[in-house]
Formats: C-alpha cells, structure tokens, sequence
C-alpha cells in the first residue's frame, strides 16, 4: 500500500501535556478524540473484513455467486465514485481506466470472485486462512520479479511455515466422499489459484499509474471488477439460475451488508487509517481478519472447527504476521525498490 499515506498515531501525543494550558487541554481532547477514532476505525477494519467471509457464504445461499459479487461491487463502485465526486475530484483518463481493469480482474474477478465461489465448497472461516497466504505470494513473487529484496532466512522460515498450515489443510480435503454434497479440495484450489492471481495484481498496482484520488481509484477498480464478474455470472448461466421469489432475505441482508459496510465502510477506515496511522500497524489486519472470520463462522454458522483447522491456522496466521514484521523491520533500514502509488483494493 502506498506508505505515503502514513502519519504520526495520535496515540504518540503525550497526555501530561493537558495540565498545562488552555491551548494545550484543547490540543489534548483533539489528540483524544482521535485516539478514539483510531480506536474504531480499527476495529471496524478488523470486524467488518473479517466478517465479509461470512456475508459471502449467507448472501450466496440464494443468490448465484458471481451474480452477487458482480452486483456488490459495481453498486460499492458508484458509491466511492459518487464520494470522490463530492470531495470534487472525477478527473481520470483511459490510461488510470485500464489500470484499473486489470487490477480489478485480478483483484475482484479472480480474487474475490474466486472467494464467493469457493465458499460453495468449504467453510467461510477455512476461506479466509487461506486467502491469509496473499502475503507470503506477495513476497515470493516480489523477489522472483525483482520488485523486492531476496526473503530473508527468518523469512523463508516463514514462508515454509506458512504452506504447511496450507498443506495440513488440504491433505484431507484431497478424500473425496460421493456421500459429501461439498467438496472441500475444490474450494481449496479455487482459493489457491485466486489468491495467487490476487497478490499478482496486488504487485501490478504498486507500479501502475492510479487517478489522484484513492476514492476514485477504488471506484474504477470496483466497477470494472464488477462488471467482469456479471460477465462471468452471465457467461455461466447464472441468470437462468436467480429466481427473486426464492431469494431469502437473509441473502439480501448480507447482501446489502457486503456492500455498504464490507466494501463502502470498511474501505474508508483502511484509507483513513493510511492516513493517521503507521502502515506496520495498519497491516495487521491480514492476519486478525482469518481469526474473526474463523470465530464468526463457528458462532453464527455452525462451522467446526478441529484441532487440524486449529494447527493450521496458528502456522498460517503466525506465518503470515512474521512476515509482514520482518518486512516492516527491513523497511527501517533498507531503501524500498518499489513504492507503491495507490491503494490496490
């Protein structure tokens, strides 16, 4: 992400100062109620992203899966871009449109696409831990491209720790059952597929050129992801397959909820939270959202969770934070051989 966003946390300000003076007492309740706007900001990024894994297995119960995440994001895509209007900034040309189509193919089509459809075939909780290995591609295909420095031995460290929660959780999966109406290997290659295609995409837009502001970038990259997977939904038949009187309302619930407050909501606290805080800590949210989704799933949707879920998950989520902590420590010494522009997603 761009890390030109970052700023100073308000948490730095110290509290002592308030005793002091007028102006300083007024300096500090600023200093607080931003305190606690990071405070919200950040759990509404951890909560609500964590939780979309779960509005997807609800929403497509009763819709079809690209049908829904096409409409999603096309819908989020007029809200951002109706934002970036009302802060005044709609200039864009056909070169930040085309960007913006093939990140939104990667990104939305192949990444989020391949996230709704997988969850036909495996728990909303087991998708998100594997979408958590995005990191550990990012910086495996960073370095084979030259777009990063080699990983470093605790970083390989890492990366093996990280495959082998995948592996753990693939190995059973692999036994087909003709008795099982979901299978699980499927679901699991489709995400390993996706996610990689995703962290191509992510790499591609940290040297791609984006409009200036990241609302409307945001706006273009949904609309046109949203766009290809009504496309694909389309291509597929899916139309044949919606019927509006069975839908259930708590598909359109989730529905709603995925692009109000998972696309429009949560996507405005990432950016303000690039904004007002250190990216380190912004980060975090790739491997806290796996445990939410995790915990939501099991709650609300019955999902079981085993011991082998329980070891594979400690393996990728500790894999993934030990990698984004190694690369936050780099950065502090080392020159960045890439600087990313805009947001990808």
């Amino acid at each position: 992400m761009d890390q030109g966003f970052a700023a100073a946390n308000a948490s730095s300000i110290n509290p002592r100062v308030c005793s002091v003076s007028g102006i300083r007492d007024d300096h500090c309740s600023m200093a607080a109620s931003k305190r606690t706007i990071v405070i919200v900001a950040f759990a509404a990024l951890y909560v609500i992203w964590g939780s979309t894994y779960l509005g997807i297995r609800f929403a497509i119960e009763t819709i079809p899966p690209f049908l829904m995440a096409g409409a999603r994001f096309v819908l989020a895509g007029l809200i951002m871009y109706a934002i970036a209007w009302s802060q005044g900034i709609t200039k864009s040309n056909w070169a930040n449109w085309r960007t913006s189509l093939i990140i939104g193919a990667c990104l939305l089509l192949a990444g989020n696409g391949g996230v709704t459809i997988s969850e036909k075939y495996i728990d909303s909780g087991l998708a998100a831990l594997i979408v958590a290995i995005v990191p550990i591609y990012i910086v495996l295909l960073g370095w084979m491209t030259g777009m990063a420095p080699k990983p470093t031995p605790i970083m390989w460290l890492a990366l093996v720790g990280g495959f082998v929660g995948v592996g753990i959780l693939f190995g059973p999966a692999l036994r087909f059952s003709s008795n099982e109406a979901r299978h699980p290997a499927i679901g699991i290659s489709i995400l390993l597929v996706s996610s990689f295609i995703w962290s191509v995409g992510s790499l591609y837009s940290r040297v791609a050129k984006h409009a200036a502001s990241p609302f409307l970038t945001a706006a273009q990259q949904m609309l046109c992801g949203g766009v290809l997977l009504l496309f694909v939904g389309i291509a597929t038949g899916e139309l044949r397959r919606l019927h509006p009187g069975s839908i259930s309302m708590l598909s359109i619930g989730s529905f709603i909820y995925l692009v109000i407050i998972g696309a429009v909501v949560g996507y405005t606290a990432y950016i303000w939270l690039l904004r007002h805080c250190e990216p380190a800590k912004v980060a975090t949210y790739a491997y806290v959202n796996p445990i939410v989704a995790v915990l939501l799933g099991t709650l609300f949707a019955g999902e079981t969770v085993t011991m082998r879920t329980l070891i594979a998950a400690a393996l990728i989520i500790g894999s993934v934070a030990l990698v984004i902590t190694a690369q936050q420590l780099r950065a502090r010494v080392e020159p960045p051989i890439n600087v990313a522009l805009e947001p990808a997603d």
